[in-house]
């Protein structure tokens, strides 16, 4: 099966780990629904597409089935895995878990260019044009990330990175329906001031408020797009 996708291919840096290079790019278009969850991915088809082996196309599968993005089913090939409902609650708990404790972290060692930093990033937010869905989950992944450089928790936005593949894709499909990026970047602002008051309670609890804004949208978007998750038990 053929690869149906609206965007060029991005051309593969070769100083750089190439099989790193495909999961991540594969990964976005996962995610941004390029690859529709139940579509076949082609070895040989990706390999071409990129210019490169099969082998690092192949090391590239096997930590896209480890993130839950895809499935290889013996004698059939390899698909982009339905959306599962169970693993998107699931990365949400693991992902509010680390990340309250990270802004409770923050709250201690952030300073005032820190701060204006964060507001500068949320400016940013605001000026994204409506309908760049990918511009702003750039821009909201840059955030998060940011409040765990500033705990000096880097490693565990790693660990978010490793568990949120799911949740993102759900993500992606809510902008510009479900889910306004307005209350979004409202709720973003929030954490800031909180950080800025070097109120830990507070920080704690916008920033749970804000990953469970995802408990909202789910059961819409998943009633919207039944093709695109998992039928459940």
């Amino acid at each position: 099966m053929a690869l149906a996708v609206p965007r060029k291919f991005e051309e593969i840096e070769p100083q750089e780990p190439i099989a790193a290079q495909l999961f991540q790019r594969l990964r976005t278009r996962i995610i941004q629904l390029d690859f529709k969850p139940g579509q076949a991915l082609s070895e040989t088809e990706v390999a071409r597409r990129y210019a490169v082996s099969r082998q690092p196309v192949r090391e590239a599968f096997i930590k896209l089935a480890a993130a839950g993005l895809v499935e290889v089913r013996p004698q059939r090939g390899t698909f982009v895995k339905k959306i599962e409902v169970e693993a998107v609650m699931d990365a949400r708990f693991v992902r509010e878990a680390i990340e309250a404790e990270v802004v409770r972290a923050a709250v201690t060692s952030v300073d005032a260019a820190a701060i204006v930093g964060l507001r500068a990033q949320i400016a940013h937010q605001r000026a994204i044009p409506e309908g760049d869905h990918a511009g702003f989950l750039a821009a909201d992944e840059s955030f998060h990330r940011t409040l765990a450089e500033i705990a000096g928790k880097a490693y565990a936005w790693r660990v978010v990175e490793e568990v949120k593949a799911q949740m993102d894709r759900v993500r992606y499909l809510s902008f510009g329906g479900a889910t306004s990026t307005t209350v979004l970047i409202d709720q973003h602002e929030r954490v800031v001031d909180a950080l800025e008051a070097r109120d830990r309670k507070l920080a704690e609890a916008a920033i749970r408020l804000h990953l469970r804004e995802i408990l909202k949208s789910l059961p819409q978007i998943a009633a919207a797009h039944p093709d695109l998750f998992d039928a459940q038990p």
